[in-house]
């Protein structure tokens, strides 16, 4: 049989239910039971016990073992199937109270507590509570635990309350211990919540800085970048008119001097309208005209507003035909991306050929790249060309004079656009650059 039986205690009296009670806790002392969980035991079977002796008659509480259960569990039978006894209760709707509530309290001591009948003239009620340790079927020890317990007596009842009354000390003493110690858990966790709270508070306040600063920062760029625009505009008309000669002729090095003014009147304002647009996107200033873009066109419009560019250049710039394809979107700002792309393809490309092409789309999206045979870029630099004024180490890049404002404002523009831009590049062998649209901007 899987049940291997300890004891059985009948249950026929009140001292009867104090030494139910005293047989729980030896044999959970004997089983290596630890002391809390003998008192659990002994109190889950007392409650059962006292309300079956107030049910019926002939009760009786058998202890067993269940060693072939995994885990095993000492089994705790509390039976009652005799006549019904004189109520100990006024009512015998408080007697049902009274079961409900010890059999709520035995499910909370015990690992099971289950009802197997319950009605006027029978009582039976199963709990079990899993061993701590498991125990050999064949030990010896468990057949003379029986005979350890009868020779053990049953103390009086005077004993027993005396036993209670200890352990209940005992559990006072232990509650008073974990209440300070959850009263100094909730002082420590007040403390960390005031730390907590005031380092939200600075986080906050610098938060707010920051935004200022931002502010101050996109304000300061775009009242900067519109004042330079127009003596930038002026001195670039003035330089326009003495080079064609409308103010009499020039000397050689008098034209040389003002190529130079006129270039770097072209940088700079190259440099000031991508501060304004920065600026103007960082403030969230900046509209998007959204319209039906015909590609071809396009590419038609890049092809002559760049031809200066390789007019004396030994690289070819080539835009290669696309197919029909519908794209909704701003072309002046896909215009914008696609020329800052080309620009530096055509000042990082020694010899060879920069292509503008419509690569592939997909449903629900375009993709236009750049590709060049130039100098290429690093993988580790591939992010770093996105940030504002960051740029590469190289002779070329310092012959072309860049602002590192660029590709960051392509990205952001890409973004704008519910697109993307993406780079893929190796050192020494070229590079493409993508950007990658929904067909419908949103």
């Amino acid at each position: 049989m899987s049940l291997t039986r300890l004891l059985q205690v009948g249950i026929d009296s009140a001292p009867d239910v104090v030494a139910v009670r005293q047989r729980a806790r030896q044999i959970a002392g004997m089983l290596n039971f630890g002391v809390q969980d003998q008192v659990r035991i002994a109190t889950a079977v007392s409650e059962v016990a006292r309300c079956a002796y107030g049910r019926l008659s002939g009760g009786r509480a058998t202890f067993a073992v269940n060693l072939l259960h995994q885990p095993q569990q000492l089994r705790v039978t509390i039976s009652a199937d005799h006549a019904a006894r004189p109520p100990v209760v006024s009512d015998a709707a408080d007697g049902v109270a009274q079961l409900d509530a010890a059999l709520v309290t035995a499910q909370r001591l015990m690992d099971e507590c289950h009802i197997v009948s319950a009605s006027a003239d029978a009582l039976n009620v199963v709990m079990n509570k899993t061993l701590p340790a498991p125990l050999n079927p064949e030990a010896r020890e468990l057949a003379q635990i029986g005979a350890k317990l009868a020779a053990m007596p049953v103390q009086s009842t005077y004993t027993e309350m005396e036993r209670q009354n200890r352990e209940l000390a005992q559990a006072l003493a232990e509650l008073r211990e974990r209440q300070d110690d959850l009263l100094a858990l909730a002082r420590e966790l007040e403390d960390t919540n005031r730390g907590v709270v005031a380092l939200y508070a600075e986080i906050e306040e610098k938060a707010e800085r920051l935004r200022k600063a931002d502010e101050m920062k996109s304000r300061f760029l775009s009242n900067t970048s519109h004042e330079l625009r127009t003596p930038l505009s002026s001195i670039r008309a003035l330089t326009t008119l003495l080079l064609d000669r409308m103010d009499g002729p020039l000397t050689e090095e008098q034209e040389r001097q003002v190529q130079f003014i006129s270039s770097a009147a072209g940088d700079l304002s190259e440099l000031v309208n991508d501060l304004l647009d920065l600026a103007k996107i960082e403030a969230g200033k900046v509209e998007v005209n959204r319209a039906p873009i015909n590609i071809g066109e396009m590419f038609s419009a890049l092809k002559g507003m760049l031809r200066p560019l390789t007019r004396d250049s030994t690289v070819e710039l080539v835009f290669v035909e696309p197919r029909p394809t519908e794209l909704i979107s701003d072309e002046g700002k896909v215009t914008q991306v696609l020329r800052n792309f080309i620009s530096n393809a055509l000042k990082f490309t020694e010899h060879g050929q920069v292509v503008v092409e419509l690569l592939h789309e997909t449903e629900g999206s375009v993709t236009l790249a750049v590709t060049d045979s130039g100098i290429g870029i690093s993988p580790d630099n591939q992010q770093l060309i996105f940030e504002e004024f960051s740029q590469i180490e190289h002779p070329l890049q310092r012959r072309a004079k860049g602002t590192g404002l660029g590709l960051p404002l392509c990205r952001k523009l890409a973004t704008l656009l519910g697109g993307t831009v993406e780079v893929c590049s190796a050192e020494g062998q070229g590079s493409t650059f993508y950007l990658r649209l929904p067909a419908v901007s949103s």
